[in-house]
């Protein structure tokens, strides 16, 4: 789209982000609630909402809402009720989902996001509420039919919504961004969008920057992947721009996004309030929080994704991009964070996680909780590098290996076994330093009449004379002695 017609509207943006539960029963019915089982063998009469079947409201369901509400700076509600919002859909069983519509259980709050100009900016929430989630439509197994496996009905889940803020679908992409790691860090959600465990409505309007009201809300469904939400985002705006430029009126309703082809379409009218005829659910009391309960969770938050990267920056010395990339996992970030109570070199140690151990892992597709080393060994591994005593090229390709291969080994015990450590006895390399020398005198005028480069020369011949074992910094240091003293 010509980027003047873009300019003249102001782009307005809302998430709705579905984050279900990581607990081992569903929200308000007694059996399980674990991902990939067999097709229709996680339900009960309370899910289906046999005649006479009761819900109870899962604690533990309630606890996770609370510390992300805490994490969000939201207000908690301390008395809260449940609502049965009514509307029909194949694998909706009851015909209406428990949810909270007036009393959500946290109020207001915000998240921080990094703006592309680099600054902080505030993300204001409107709530996060808890509700339980719908069954899923298989399409495509069988010619003309769509089956219903009603396995994810009831499943535990919080519902965060976002003011109308946001004004890009970069911005967007941040804060969905956010959220993901801090559903991880807080450990109530695995975030794995193609699984469908964290999902993602938005909202968006344009409106002319004149305009004195925000324009027709679009909402858009089915993606499953952060990129995917940005791309859909920007795909709506050019489309509610095309429909505006061209005196159409955009039309409230919900649209499906499609990846293959990047374009959204249409699903059907927008719902408005009354459609769904909330009333309060009858067969639960009033869900009541005390200050004692709020304050223990309060007291168990782990340090959240934010926090953990300025300690990273403030505390270890740490450049933004590393503590950004070590904290952007939080199994990642506990690993470095056990590793930096065993070492002072933090910078290495950085280097290290960022380089060799995720090297591997990516390799083999694994998690830092499946990587062999524990933080004490790589903390000792780090110390002979940084002490001279090891080259970092013969440590990461060398020792390294075989350390993985034998991760219950001492780094240096390995290190003497395979005569890897470095040579630092000065004698000794004076020795080889005056041999090469001696060798090359015409590279010792050459360098005294500014040709600095030829040190790079010499050194890669003292290196060759003590078979790669003498220490470079002690080797560079008496060569730069000795060509400056000729």
């Amino acid at each position: 789209m010509n980027t003047s017609i873009r300019e003249k509207y102001t782009v307005i943006i809302g998430l709705e982000v579905h984050a279900q539960l990581s607990l081992q029963r569903k929200m308000f019915a007694p059996e399980a609630a674990a991902y990939g089982a067999l097709p229709n063998t996680q339900v009960s009469t309370v899910t289906l909402a046999h005649p006479g079947t009761l819900p109870l409201i899962n604690k533990q369901a309630v606890a996770y809402a609370i510390k992300m509400g805490l994490a969000c700076h939201s207000e908690i509600t301390r008395e809260s009720i449940f609502s049965r919002k009514n509307y029909f859909y194949p694998d909706l069983p009851k015909g209406y989902q428990i949810t909270q519509d007036r009393t959500p259980i946290c109020r207001g709050g915000y998240l921080a996001i990094d703006t592309q100009e680099g600054h902080e900016k505030q993300i204001a929430l409107e709530r996060i509420h808890l509700e339980e989630d719908a069954g899923k439509s298989v399409h495509g197994l069988v010619q003309g039919k769509t089956l219903l496996d009603f396995n994810r009905a009831g499943v535990a889940l919080i519902e965060v919504v976002t003011k109308p803020v946001l004004r890009t679908s970069e911005e967007a992409y941040s804060l969905l961004g956010e959220i993901r790691k801090l559903v991880r860090y807080l450990n109530i959600c695995d975030g794995n969008m193609e699984e469908g465990s964290l999902r993602c409505d938005v909202n968006i309007s344009v409106m002319l920057k004149d305009a004195p009201a925000f324009g027709q809300r679009v909402e858009v469904k089915n993606m499953n992947s952060i990129r995917n939400v940005q791309l859909a985002i920007e795909h709506e705006i050019d489309r509610q721009i095309t429909v505006l430029e061209r005196g159409g009126v955009v039309v409230a309703e919900t649209r499906s996004y499609h990846a293959d082809t990047n374009t959204t379409q249409s699903m059907r009218e927008k719902e408005v309030l009354k459609d769904y005829r909330y009333f309060p659910e009858p067969d639960l009391p009033p869900l009541v929080m005390s200050e004692e309960w709020i304050e223990v969770l309060r007291q168990a938050m782990p340090l959240l994704p934010r926090e953990c990267c300025k300690k990273f920056i403030n505390t270890y010395q740490l450049p933004a991009y590393d503590a950004s990339v070590l904290t952007e996992d939080r199994d990642t970030a506990l690993y470095f964070e056990e590793l930096c109570q065993l070492t002072t070199y933090y910078k290495a140690a950085s280097n290290w996680v960022m380089g060799p151990v995720k090297s591997y892992l990516n390799e083999l597709t694994l998690s830092i909780k499946e990587f062999p080393l524990q933080p004490m060994i790589l903390a000792k591994l780090i110390a002979l590098v940084e002490q001279d005593q090891l080259s970092f090229s013969v440590a990461s390709q060398k020792l390294y290996p075989a350390l993985l291969a034998q991760p219950d080994k001492s780094p240096l015990a390995l290190a003497q076994a395979f005569n890897l450590l470095q040579e630092s006895d000065t004698k000794k390399i004076q020795a080889l330093v005056d041999e090469v020398l001696a060798a090359y005198p015409e590279k010792i005028a050459a360098y005294r009449n500014g040709k600095k480069g030829i040190l790079g020369m010499l050194m890669g011949e003292v290196m060759k004379k003590s078979r790669g074992k003498a220490a470079p910094k002690v080797a560079n240091a008496l060569l730069r002695q000795c060509l400056e003293d000729a």
